[in-house]
């Protein structure tokens, strides 16, 4: 009887040794950019606020060259860019050459950046004599990172240096919020957020267009023979 109780409590034994000998692992690698996400957000986020600031109407159908020697700030290439952009869609002419301008816009920035704050409500770290350290608590904590952008602009006439106005500074301040209730969270806030609910959602009637998930290309339209690429020289076919 001894013997067939052993036998029945052990039987499941080599089962769960062997199903537990064939269980598979899996392991998964991310990385991360250089810069965070939410830190590029929030540093476009400052700078399309300073420059929705900008009214470029004066400069309707004037031809515009763009001097940005003295912009020095990180993402100096999204600064231009967007400008170039409103500028355009005001009706403005850029050219690439100041010789050719009616009127130059220069740029400069007076700070382009990020900062970071942390506060909570609790008890901090104490450590105690005799090797003893109470840890921290935090009931509520709140971790903020914010982007300013200060953009200055001043234009004046390509070809008599007078000032077109006075130009000016436009400052912008763009936040993210976030916060935790006895480790809970984050629930944010700020002006990212209202950012990114905003533009992110594609809205009813929203025109959509796919792109195709193939690469083709069609042959440039040249002289009378379209469709057909022109060539030189010797290259020339033998009639």
């Amino acid at each position: 009887m001894l013997r067939n109780q052993v036998f029945y409590s052990t039987r499941w034994v080599w089962p769960i040794v062997l199903l537990g000998a064939t269980v598979g692992c899996t392991s998964s690698r991310t990385s991360n950019t250089a810069r965070t996400a939410r830190e590029q957000m929030l540093l476009s986020s400052a700078i399309d606020q300073s420059l929705s600031k900008v009214d470029f109407a004066p400069f309707n159908g004037a031809k515009i060259y763009i001097e940005d020697k003295y912009l020095d700030c990180v993402d100096k290439g999204y600064v231009v860019g967007s400008l170039r952009h409103r500028a355009m869609t005001s009706g403005v002419r850029l050219v690439s050459k100041a010789d050719d301008a009616d009127v130059i816009l220069e740029l400069r920035s007076g700070a382009v950046g990020t900062d970071t704050s942390d506060s909570f409500v609790g008890t901090p770290e104490i450590v105690l004599p005799g090797m003893l350290t109470l840890p921290e608590v935090r009931l509520i904590a709140r971790n903020n990172q914010s982007a300013m952008a200060k953009i200055g602009i001043v234009a004046y006439d390509a070809k008599t240096q007078q000032l077109l106005g006075e130009g000016g500074v436009s400052s912008s301040l763009s936040r993210d919020n976030n916060w935790f209730v006895l480790g809970v969270g984050p629930w944010q806030n700020g002006e990212l957020k209202s950012e990114i609910e905003r533009t992110t959602p594609r809205r009813p009637g929203q025109p959509n267009q796919v792109l195709p998930a193939y690469v083709a290309f069609e042959s440039p339209q040249v002289g009378n023979n379209p469709g057909r690429l022109q060539l030189t020289g010797e290259e020339q076919p033998q009639e």
